[in-house]
């Protein structure tokens, strides 16, 4: 594995002249198109990049574009695999390790989710402050990799509070801020009722198929990281209709620009030396 991120990390790189970069984001659904807010400096398909996966879902591009926010370069990549796609999970979160390698301190993650809490509506922003992992996976296991992080990584507290803090003041000028518990499901498949039912009675106020192995992969390595959920979607039970992946995609499209203002406002805050 150590093989593959070393792989993934020289070939960016030798892209990118040997530059540090300071923060990535991983874009979810309603984040699509994002990239082109800024002029990109390098910009490259993740089928080009050795042991990179390609997303196979709507809405996820597969690109990675290496841009300047006040002066310091950030990563941006325009979608990514999910583990319901057949891949493994330790080569799900090459890139957060190839990146953190690669000097990466801050790692903004969005995601589409469907609403469990009685206070969400879709179209809703949701500032992620903890997660539970109902998968029985973990990118963590096998061979620990020691030069990323220790065998047993705490994990008390996955989601910067700094950088929650920092959205809520940005939040002001573009939505009301709201916080949450995201439960990581496998997927394909939507959740039941029954199990979104579990979920809340264990305390999620979200559901969802990503995010959750690269949070954790990320903690394990050092990384500040701060997470987003687009409500698309009441989950099962909590909605009266069926859910559809038509219904996500269309959800997400009306709340992109108030997503993407906030985000470009979030990250320019983030990297300014303030």
């Amino acid at each position: 594995m150590i093989e593959k991120i070393n792989e993934s990390k020289d070939f960016i790189s030798n892209l990118i002249n040997n530059q540090k970069i300071e923060s990535m984001i991983i874009l979810g659904s309603g984040m699509g198109g994002f990239e082109e807010n800024y002029e990109s400096l390098y910009q490259i398909d993740y089928a080009d990049i050795p042991n990179f996966l390609s997303p196979s879902i709507e809405g996820h591009a597969g690109k990675l574009s290496i841009v300047s926010i006040n002066e310091k370069l950030t990563a941006i990549l325009s979608g990514r695999a999910h583990y319901y796609e057949g891949h493994p999970i330790q080569d799900l979160v090459i890139p957060i390790r190839a990146f953190s390698l690669l000097g990466v301190q801050n790692l903004i993650l969005t995601n589409a989710a469907g609403g469990i809490s009685d206070i969400y509506e879709p179209g809703d922003i949701v500032s992620i402050n903890d997660h539970i992992n109902l998968t029985g996976n973990n990118p963590l296991i096998g061979k620990n990799l020691d030069n990323f992080g220790p065998r047993f990584p705490d994990m008390s507290e996955i989601y910067d509070k700094g950088l929650q803090e920092l959205a809520r003041e940005v939040s002001k000028n573009h939505f009301e801020f709201k916080t949450g518990i995201y439960a990581w499901f496998t997927g394909p498949s939507y959740e039941t009722p029954a199990e979104v039912q579990f979920a809340k009675n264990i305390g999620a106020d979200l559901v969802g198929m990503s995010t959750v192995p690269e949070a954790i992969a990320a903690k394990h390595a050092g990384m500040k990281i701060s997470a987003f959920s687009l409500v698309t979607n009441l989950a099962a039970g909590i909605s009266k209709n069926p859910l559809n992946h038509e219904e996500v995609v269309e959800i997400a499209d009306l709340s992109k620009q108030k997503l993407q203002g906030f985000m470009k406002e979030f990250l320019s805050e983030l990297n300014s030396d303030n």
